[in-house]
């Protein structure tokens, strides 16, 4: 967008206009809008002053300032192509004020144009009444998955060259999210599956998302049925990894690298999935099931005396042990790392899985007393009552007795509860081909795996950028609503990466959100319409530096005079009285 002053009746007015480009046409479309008065705003009578309303700032500006430096609309409608940007909005301005919305005020689509109108900084020249929701579902009819792709993998690329993100580790995770669409509805999408929401009465839509290790950004995603395999997402992914790969190596101006390592859990393991990964010239990074051989293996060798050491720098509350081993037929390196918060987490999860199991056993004892109970019966149950949380570890049971009458002695042995925490609880067996790499390296490069994880809680519901609750109905809105969903993560990501927050994006968010004007109702005591004045906040210093960064003050010019430092104003009269001092000599 460009900014310039125009001098109207003798009054100076600030305008933004922006060009498009009409693919139909062949030709570019200009846009502009008024966003007000320039001149400095009326003598104000204070007494007869009313604030009707605020408008936002601080978060709209920032993500929309990232969105401009990765320039997401013009890349979206590159990909997606835009038929007629006179009338309506594009596909690219339709994802973009969707992804701003879901990150800075979570609605519905009906209620998107009402939270532009709410904005100070724009997307676009055009009146927020036309984003619409019908608008949002007819541009989504026309944008097909290698479209979506296609944009996915210049933004990435975008990303990486002007924000320096590292895409050498990538970790990968999936989840899925609950939609609301009938059983009757037709669509491939949503299909019924493990919900990780525990409903099983709602269809689901799943999410595979690729996080790069530097700020923790999306880089690729893929939408897939609720009821397929996550291994099988993972597999597909990698195609167009290694597009975006082949981009920023064309970019850089060399060949293919072969350092590229890809991090995911233990859900993810298939050794057929690491030949693939070895074939496509990818390291892995993967924390092994512990139900594995392998697994077994490794905690034995860290159990014993001086194999588990503390590790070096960031890192030197850690303790990890290594050895080199087979996986299958694979020659891996295993690290069995130790986390006090893992293990404090599964101590609190055994204790509350043990007591509904000794009410299960107690209950059991009952029905064996009173005879309503058969031998096949009881062992299911107790199975099932022991099948959590390690307790059939050190639950000790004896089943007895004939078929008709049966017997059940149980008890707790403690020492096979401590021998289970000293070797197996609180323990990650970490298994990678990365042979050349150090241990701390090996952990520090594992642990960006929980970022994805972060990503998916911040898109639950309730979180900073919510993927539901959805009521989109028809596939294509389902794909364009969780493209829009990914890219406000993705602008939220890089708005912290930016301004170098150590605050939560929670944190930042709500910070940035404070930043907003009130508009105050004045009188000039002069005949006409009352004048409508944007107020800028008292800013702490956080504020002021992301006022200064994110360029906040192109739509609020009152913003620049609260951001000056006290010492700026110092310096400022210093020289002030260094000049005077001058010419009166």
């Amino acid at each position: 967008m460009f900014f310039y002053d125009r001098l109207v009746d003798g009054r100076l007015y600030r305008i933004v206009a922006q060009s498009v480009w009409n693919s139909r046409k062949k030709q570019p479309v200009s846009r502009q809008v008024v966003l007000g008065p320039a001149d400095p705003p009326p003598v104000a009578d204070l007494s007869d002053t009313r604030t009707v309303g605020t408008k936002c700032v601080g978060d709209v500006g920032a993500l929309a300032w990232v969105a401009e430096q990765l320039d997401v609309v013009g890349l979206v409608n590159q990909a997606c192509g835009i038929s007629n940007p006179a009338k309506g909005p594009s596909v690219g301005e339709l994802a973009l004020g969707v992804a701003l919305q879901r990150a800075c005020a979570p609605g519905a689509k009906r209620d998107l144009a009402a939270f532009l109108d709410g904005c100070v900084p724009r997307i676009s020249c055009l009146p927020a009444g036309r984003f619409t929701g019908q608008s949002f579902h007819r541009g989504a009819l026309g944008v097909t998955d290698e479209q979506l792709e296609q944009a996915q993998l210049a933004i990435a690329h975008a990303a990486v060259t002007r924000f320096g993100l590292s895409a050498e580790v990538l970790a990968f995770d999936s989840t899925n999210f609950d939609t609301h669409i009938a059983t009757t509805t037709e669509g491939e999408l949503a299909q019924r599956g493990h919900a990780k929401s525990k409903r099983s009465d709602l269809r689901l839509v799943g999410l595979g998302v690729l996080v790069s290790e530097t700020g923790h950004v999306p880089l690729l995603y893929r939408t897939y049925p609720g009821n397929s395999s996550d291994q099988e997402v993972l597999t597909s992914c990698l195609k167009g990894l290694a597009r975006l790969h082949d981009q920023l190596d064309a970019a850089e101006g060399g060949a293919r690298k072969s350092g590229r390592t890809l991090v995911r859990d233990g859900g993810f393991w298939s050794p057929q999935l690491e030949l693939e990964l070895e074939s496509a010239r990818y390291h892995s990074l993967i924390s092994l099931p512990l139900s594995h051989a392998a697994s077994a293996k490794a905690l034995a060798f860290a159990a014993e005396r001086g194999h588990m050491q503390p590790l070096r720098g960031e890192l030197k509350d850690v303790r990890a042990a290594r050895l080199e081993a087979k996986v299958g037929e694979l020659d891996r390196t295993l690290i069995v790392v130790e986390s006090e918060e893992l293990l404090r987490g599964q101590k609190r999860g055994i204790a509350v899985a043990l007591r509904k199991a000794k009410t299960e056993l107690r209950t059991l004892e009952r029905r064996i007393e009173a005879g309503k109970i058969d031998q096949s019966t009881l062992e299911a149950r107790v199975k099932k009552a022991l099948a959590r949380e390690h307790l059939s570890d050190f639950v000790v049971t004896r089943i007895g007795g004939s078929t008709r009458h049966p017997t059940l002695h149980w008890a707790v042995d403690d020492t096979l509860r401590h021998e289970l925490e000293r070797t197996r609880l609180g323990r990650r067996v970490l298994c990678t081909d990365r042979k050349l790499w150090g241990t701390e390296r090996i952990v520090s490069a594992f642990r960006g795996q929980w970022n994805v994880e972060e990503l998916f809680r911040r898109s639950k519901k309730g979180g900073l950028v919510p993927w539901g609750p959805s009521f989109q109905r028809a596939d294509s809105s389902l794909r364009l609503h969780t493209f829009a969903t990914v890219l406000g993560l993705t602008l939220v990501a890089l708005a912290k990466l930016a301004l170098g927050s150590k605050k939560s994006a929670l944190g930042l968010m709500r910070e940035l959100g404070e930043i907003n004007a009130t508009l105050v109702r004045t009188s000039t005591g002069k005949s006409g319409r009352r004048p409508t004045v944007m107020l800028p906040p008292e800013l702490s210093p956080a504020q002021k530096k992301a006022v200064k960064l994110f360029e906040l003050a192109r739509w609020m010019p009152s913003l620049s005079t609260t951001s000056f430092r006290r010492s700026d104003v110092q310096s400022e009269k210093a020289s002030i009285n260094a000049s005077n001092v001058r010419n009166s000599r």
